[in-house]
């Protein structure tokens, strides 16, 4: 950390050249277009035109045979693009109606913008040829893409008999920006996608393959004097209202139907104080979601799942809260009743903040074998802030605090974090990050499975005896100090990359009482070092099986704080890109790793674990043979632990994926994953789990979805150490109508039920159903 903080005068004064060249100007007319598909008015013919001309994927810089254009201006309030698109064979189009964000793999255009032309985020605005809208933000300082943030912006699409064409108006008040400047410089990026028998991307500038930072190489672009953001304030006041029941089917007879209505209105206001500054707040929120996840199997698996965030309130400018680690997981944040939030970028210094309580506390218990949740019913409040200052567009220092507290618990943190890239080849990222912690008997008592708390504390302190046989496990013992516990966590990492090829390096050392309980942190004390790199070989236009070859590997080696081996894994890839947009990836891994503790009241890996020697063999394999056809497969096989029973067996899992559009509306999901293991030449378990969903979208605005979700376990009881069900069934579904005039303003009503079968139930029984409405509109001043 020190060496760069030494080198800020100097940086302050340099930057790396990766910009095209040459600059736009952006010409200012008043006329305000009809966003239609059809670019009648006259003063289109006034815009900018900027060709899209250029194929940057999978090929660098080849000129591309269909010729594209967009033609640009802003009249003050808004950028207005009309994308005007040639295709010699426009039957081949591939454009489907579905919800927002869903058409990645049709025929698009769109455009990047870095409202701040500092090279650290960049807005992305996609439409296919019938004016479906995606929009996401790239993170340049992660190198993440999110289609989690939804703007509010308006397109049209037209298929012509030569090509198609999308107008596009997207108001400056959804983006920030510096208001300072009379004439201000932006950096963007115009795109076209267009899929066949390959994907290619064409682009508006040339891209450095040897740059890894795509960003940072967008065109300056300049004008918008008159460019504002007007009042900028959202009253978005939302109903809902819904009918749920419940029951336990564990009793015999089986309970009666426990009912609850409900009729809950909320607010949200988001008032941008000024183009660069945003004020977010929340009251009485509906922080349900309407889309269910996608279903997981997480049998054999000791650490807890990553669900990513849907909701809208926590996604507003989420990306000013990214670090290098996940500090700020906002799903943490289960049931609010209120919440503010402050987010801002002004000449280099980008800062945000967040505060809402919670009325339960969900608290990751991780650790360096794996990791659980605590449920606690006490309330908390969160809060989190981020701040971030760019000496240049090159190199950066942030800070980050988080807080926790509830009558159980408090966690607090603190972190640094920089990124530096030396060239446009070399990027450098270190984090430092210090945590406080105290739990409760309370909180201790939810990982006690004794009659009282004093019988966990006697076994942590006689380590149970050796004995096996114990009523505590890693995740007490995590917990078990009466005083608060404080710990470190760093990161450093450095990659290096070449048009033909890339190493790097990175090492994690987190402490064993470090704890990010605002974060994604489900694995402490312990330290990992991770060395690998890649080679590509790159086709030319006209090669048919392939346009991209890779080889990747990798190796690492894991210890606790004691310097106790807790892994050691080399691992190899290798894929091609070829026809019908086809992908495979062949995989060989190997791996040392230490099972489960024999004596679980017990920390110590050396002489309390076993040893033992993994390896997989895999395969992925994806291709689109026809528009709106995508199917996929994977499937890997090998030696796995055992993690119930703590011994090496033979796993194989195989997950394929079909995705079918049966027309521009009417659209089949299938996904399944099979899992099996055997141990001791005998069967283990066999594990299913299928998630089937099927929508009709009638335009751009409204759909209806029906999501099935089936799980199927079954289990050879005699070759458990302990009890488990023989067999156990879950199904899960979903009816969602949707109708959405933006992002906003919607109108949702659906149905859902979950049920269960195990070994003290002949069939599946319903647990829960509940009917529900939602209604908000987008109120914008």
């Amino acid at each position: 950390m020190r060496k760069p903080l030494a080198l800020s005068a100097a940086l302050l004064s340099s930057t790396l050249v990766a910009k095209t060249d040459s600059s736009l100007s952006i010409p200012y007319i008043s006329e305000t277009p009809t966003i239609d598909g059809q670019i009648s008015e006259a003063f289109w013919q006034q815009a900018k035109r900027i060709d899209i001309n250029n194929i940057t994927w999978p090929y660098e810089n080849v000129p591309a045979d269909e010729t594209a254009y967009a033609l640009v201006y802003e009249n003050g309030e808004s950028l207005n693009v009309a994308f005007v698109v040639s295709d010699s064979n426009p039957d081949q189009i591939r454009a489907f109606y579905r919800d927002r964000d869903k058409n990645w793999n049709d025929d698009l255009v769109g455009l990047k913008i870095d409202s701040y032309n500092n090279e650290k985020l960049a807005y992305q605005f996609f439409i296919n040829p019938l004016g479906v809208q995606m929009d996401s933000i790239e993170n340049a300082l992660t190198g993440n893409e999110s289609d989690a943030w939804d703007g509010i912006w308006h397109s049209a699409g037209n298929i012509t008999d030569n090509g198609y064409i999308v107008e596009v108006s997207i108001p400056f008040r959804i983006l920030n920006f510096e208001q300072g400047q009379q004439r201000k410089d932006m950096a963007m990026e115009f795109v076209r996608f267009l899929p066949r028998n390959e994907r290619l991307r064409i682009s508006s500038i040339n891209i450095d393959h040897a740059n890894s930072c795509w960003v940072c190489q967008m065109q300056t672009v300049s004008g918008f004097e008159q460019a504002k953001q007007g009042n900028n304030l959202t009253l978005v006041p939302t109903v809902v209202a819904g009918r749920s029941e419940s029951r336990d089917v564990s009793t015999s007879p089986i309970e009666d139907w426990q009912a609850d209505n409900s009729l809950e209105p909320g607010l949200d206001v988001k008032w941008g104080i000024t183009p660069e500054v945003t004020l977010t707040a929340t009251l009485n929120p509906d922080f349900s979601q309407v889309e269910a996840d996608v279903a997981q199997l997480g049998i054999n698996n000791s650490f807890t799942l990553f669900f990513p965030e849907k909701r809208a309130f926590f996604l507003e400018n989420s990306d000013y809260f990214s670090t290098p680690w996940n500090l700020i997981y906002t799903r943490n944040v289960a049931e609010p009743d209120a919440g503010i939030k402050l987010t801002g970028s002004v000449t280099g210094h980008t800062f945000g903040a967040f505060m809402a309580n919670d009325n339960q506390s969900n608290v990751i218990i991780p650790g360096n074998l794996g990791s659980t949740i605590v449920s606690l019913e006490s309330k908390s409040n969160n809060i989190a802030a981020r701040y971030r200052y760019d000496f240049t567009n090159d190199f950066s220092i942030a800070a980050t605090t988080t807080a926790r507290n509830s009558d159980d618990y408090y966690n607090y943190l603190s972190s640094l974090d920089s990124k530096y890239r030396l060239t446009e080849n070399d990027t450098f990222i270190a984090q430092l990050a210090l945590s406080k912690t105290k739990y409760s008997d309370e909180f201790r008592s939810s990982l006690c499975d004794a009659d009282s708390l004093a019988d966990c504390q006697q076994q942590a302190i006689t380590k149970c005896d050796g004995n096996s046989d114990c009523d505590i496990n890693e995740q007490y013992l995590r917990v078990s100090a009466e005083d608060a516990i404080n710990d470190i966590a760093y990161k450093l990492s450095y990659e290096h990359n070449e048009k033909y090829w890339s190493l790097f390096a990175r090492y994690d050392n987190l402490g064993k009482d470090f704890r990010g309980d605002l974060g994604f942190m489900n694995q402490v004390d312990f330290n990992k070092f991770v060395s690998g790199g890649r080679y590509r070989w790159y086709g030319e236009q006209g090669i048919d099986w392939y346009n991209r070859i890779e080889f990747y590997g990798d190796w690492d080696i894991s210890h606790n704080d004691n310097g106790e081996l807790l892994e050691k894994e080399v691992q190899g890839e290798l894929s091609l890109n070829g026809p019908l947009q086809s992908f495979i990836q062949l995989e060989l891994m190997q791996r040392d790793r230490v099972g489960l503790r024999h004596n679980k009241a017990n920390l110590a890996i050396d002489n309390n674990t076993t040893l033992f020697n993994e390896n997989l063999v895999g395969m992925y394999l994806e291709f689109k043979p026809m528009s709106g056809v995508f199917a996929s497969l994977y499937a890997n096989t090998g030696n796995h632990i055992d993690l119930a029973n703590n011994r090496l067996g033979d796993k194989t899992r195989i997950r394929p994926v079909i995705n079918v559009n049966l027309n521009r509306h009417l659209e089949l999901r299938f996904r399944h994953t099979f899992e099996t293991m055997d141990v001791a030449g005998d069967g283990l378990f066999t594990a299913n789990l299928t998630d089937a969903r099927i929508s009709y979208q009638f335009n751009t605005r409204s759909f209806v979805r029906l999501a099935v979700i089936y799980r199927d376990i079954e289990r050879n009881p005699d070759n458990y150490i302990d009890d488990v069900n023989e067999s156990y069934k879950g199904f899960s579904t979903q009816f969602l109508y949707s109708y959405k005039v933006n992002p906003q303003t919607v109108f949702f009503a659906g149905y859902s039920d979950n049920g269960y079968q195990d070994d003290d139930l002949t069939k599946i029984e319903k647990t829960d159903r509940s009917v529900f409405l939602k209604m908000s509109y987008a109120w914008m001043l």
